[in-house]
């Protein structure tokens, strides 16, 4: 239930910003009815049979995405939101539920009419009542609709972690919390929530087998009509062994203290997954009039996650300077920690389709290495599916050293090679540079732009005068680059640390090679050289050579 009403109200507040997608009415109906079907399966297993077909946050995101195509399209935002097990036992204090904030700015303006708040990690569980009568636990009762749930407490009096005698204040008391699954240095930023809702989900649902019972953890986090003073309520919590409580439980004197402690939980090691952080104020209403939803003392600002879901626009292919052709999928803009992600790498076009992506299918994407975006796995697939055409397989490592119509990617990816550091190091001129040198001089094949002259380049559109000037002498200061450096730029299929071994200075003497002499050098194998051979003895190769010692390049 606790995962129903946090996927409902933390998406509330976003779906209505968010861009409707440009569908009939027709294709709307048919895809809010596809996921609405998918949505409830998962609902049955997971409420039914304690089973989680989904990760959370998937399931949250994907929730949120269909209340959003029901606000955009008209459909009905509660008839599939209803939770699955009501419950028959009424709970002593109804549970209100935690508001979501979705910025500093929105907590400080929380904070800014409240005193005395206290922060507590949002633990990442299943909630509950405990109900102790004359010292002993009378009751646990699952969450439900906030009004009444399910009776657990056969099953949570088998969970050691409970206190199953207390006494004191505690003796006839209701408490609130969380029972969570036990972790031993979790990092949230590092492992994520591991799907720890739905093992204690499962585990509370099994008939039979108890033994996933000493996994779970509880973490009190509210005490209905206890103590109005924080520490001395922490204090009778810990004497009567719910222990997290008053370790994480905090005075939050600022919005600034608030946002550096949610930071430090998140990449802290801690004994339970996370999803943000809570600030309550410690003065509330008696419990007999707290009500699902009204629950204004409490807030909760959520973790960014380090994953969404992105929804695919579009899926394009591009063409490398060695004729490998690579799939790219535009996405509809998500923003990952400082990132605004709007395409991610699909690779190859064999891992493309064994990915089975079309545009309109919902993906998971997250930050690699050095903020590289890349997708995790695809989350649902549309009902509608159209995929694209990749390019016939016409592009190889001997292909488009020549402009023509259907070479132009392969074309300009060799230009942008023979630019770069690795090739000639041409300063400052990239894929868009040379784009603006060949819409305005229609060069002919990859070296073609060592015959323009100053005049020409001076007046390229695009170019001003002071650039085209300094192109023209870095185009001549090229010249004098070293033989290997020019082959290198020509895209020949053998390292510069091989070429070295080789000592080649001139085009005469790689060409009175034989395989054998290629296949004798460092880290050159059979392939590797045929691979040479047939590069040197390719028509558009020689051609290029010859072009070369034409304009006197050293050792053409």
């Amino acid at each position: 239930m606790w995962r129903w009403i946090s996927g409902v109200m933390l998406l509330w507040c976003g779906y209505s910003v968010a861009v409707c997608p440009v569908w009939s009415q027709a294709k709307a109906e048919k895809e809010i009815a596809a996921l609405s079907a998918q949505i409830k399966r998962w609902d049955d297993a997971y409420w039914k049979l304690g089973v989680s077909e989904v990760n959370d946050d998937v399931y949250d995101q994907l929730n949120g995405r269909l209340t959003q195509w029901q606000h955009c399209f008209g459909g009905d935002l509660s008839s599939d939101k209803l939770p699955v097990l009501v419950g028959r036992v009424n709970h002593p204090v109804a549970h209100t539920g935690v508001h979501k904030v979705s910025s500093k700015q929105e907590i400080r303006q929380w904070m800014h009419a409240r005193r005395n708040l206290w922060m507590q990690p949002k633990v990442d569980g299943v909630a509950v009542t405990l109900v102790y009568r004359d010292g002993k636990l009378a009751q646990a009762i699952s969450r439900g609709d906030g009004l009444k749930g399910e009776d657990w407490t056969a099953k949570v009096r088998s969970i050691p972690s409970v206190p199953q005698n207390v006494t004191g204040a505690l003796a006839n008391s209701v408490l609130q919390g969380e029972l969570f699954w036990l972790r031993e240095k979790h990092i949230q930023r590092q492992m994520g929530g591991m799907n720890a809702r739905a093992k204690v989900a499962g585990a509370l649902m099994r008939q039979t087998d108890n033994t996933l019972l000493s996994q779970i953890g509880v973490f009190i986090w509210s005490w209905p009509d206890g103590p109005k003073d924080m520490p001395n309520t922490l204090s009778a919590l810990s004497h009567a062994g719910f222990t997290l409580t008053a370790p994480y439980t905090l005075a939050a004197e600022s919005v600034e203290s608030v946002e550096k402690q949610r930071t430090s939980w998140e990449s802290a090691e801690l004994p339970f997954a996370t999803d943000g952080i809570v600030v309550r104020a410690a003065d509330v209403p008696p419990g007999e009039s707290w009500l699902p939803g009204e629950g204004d003392w409490v807030v909760a600002w959520k973790y960014t996650p380090v994953a969404k879901i992105a929804e695919v626009r579009d899926v394009h292919f591009t063409v490398g300077r060695t004729g490998k052709v690579s799939v790219i999928a535009l996405l509809e803009p998500v923003q990952l920690d400082d990132k605004h992600v709007q395409r991610v790498s699909l690779g190859s076009v064999g891992r493309w389709q064994n990915l089975d992506i079309a545009p309109g299918d919902q993906v998971l994407v997250s930050l690699a290495g050095q903020g590289i975006p890349r997708l995790d796995k695809v989350v649902w697939r549309g009902a509608d599916r159209h995929k694209p055409q990749p390019p016939a397989s016409q592009y190889h490592a001997l292909s488009c050293f020549y402009a023509s119509p259907e070479c132009m990617e392969q074309f300009f990816a060799r230009l942008t090679w023979i630019g770069s550091k690795q090739g000639l190091n041409i300063d400052g001129l990239g894929e868009s540079g040379w784009r603006t040198l060949w819409q305005a001089r229609q060069f002919e094949h990859i070296f073609s732009w060592l015959g323009l002259t100053q005049e020409q380049l001076q007046a390229t559109p695009g170019v001003s005068t002071t650039r085209g000037l300094a192109l023209w002498h870095q185009f001549n200061l090229v010249r004098k680059q070293p033989f290997i450096r020019w082959i290198v730029a020509m895209g020949v299929p053998l390292s510069k640390t091989t070429l070295d071994a080789a000592g080649v200075t001139s085009w005469q003497a790689m060409n009175q090679r034989s395989a054998a002499d290629w296949q004798a050098l460092p880290g050159t194998g059979e392939e590797k050289a045929r691979q040479i051979i047939r590069w040197m003895h390719s028509p558009q190769v020689d051609a290029l050579a010859k072009w070369l010692a034409d304009q006197h390049i050293s050792g053409f």
